[in-house]
């Protein structure tokens, strides 16, 4: 998307990208910083369903709906390249290549979608957590970043509410991965030792059963 232009936007930690349900109006390339989009659940609760960083697109869910299906909200200070729906659309009709990548991006989301239902239908506690973190390091590595040293700009309990697990489970968990010295976790800062023994753990026979329905 970056070929196309638009207009930059800075955002400050906190701030709404867009808000659920408003017009769809724009796709957003995020250009600095990383960002969540949440739903809130009928009971109140926020669920996170999906962390984005530099290089990935948001609102592209708003594409087909008319309106966003969720709230964006910025982890930390970043900046966006607002593509907006006119130029989008004009764009889409005379360059066959960006309509090609615009399918791309939303058969992306997608595959996103069904991955995280299987995720979290049919994978224990800390299959859950591995995966999640190979995901982020495989992510950081095509941008170009350290695939085995990152921040995690989200916090434990909104991985928690991504993943479907508690807050406990998830400090419990990251804990017993760095006891095993797999990682190493400073505050916001992670250091992946042996993501071969990440991936083990997906499917490993082991796995604590005291969490599978954490």
């Amino acid at each position: 998307m970056s070929r196309v232009g638009g207009q930059r936007r800075r955002l400050r930690r906190g701030d709404y990208l867009y808000r659920y349900g408003a017009q769809f109006h724009a796709l957003f390339g995020v250009h600095a910083g990383s960002f969540k989009t949440v739903l809130l659940t009928e009971d109140g609760r926020e669920q996170v369903t999906g962390f984005h960083m530099a290089g990935e697109v948001l609102g592209v869910d708003g594409l087909g709906a008319d309106v966003y299906s969720g709230d964006a909200i910025a982890l930390e200070d970043g900046e966006v390249i607002e593509i907006p729906r006119d130029t989008l659309d004009t764009l889409v009709r005379h360059e066959p290549l960006l309509q090609r990548e615009l399918f791309r991006m939303l058969a992306g989301e997608i595959q996103r979608e069904r991955a995280l239902m299987v995720l979290l239908g049919s994978m224990r506690a800390e299959e859950r957590i591995a995966v999640f973190l190979l995901n982020l390091s495989q992510r950081m590595a095509s941008r170009g970043y350290s695939a085995t040293r990152f921040i995690l700009r989200m916090t434990r309990e909104e991985i928690g509410s991504l993943l479907g697990l508690k807050l406990e489970t998830v400090s419990r968990i990251l804990s017993r991965f760095q006891a095993e010295k797999m990682i190493r976790v400073h505050n916001r800062e992670i250091d992946l030792y042996e993501i071969d023994r990440l991936r083990a753990v997906v499917g490993r026979s082991d796995a604590r059963r005291d969490e599978a329905a954490a």
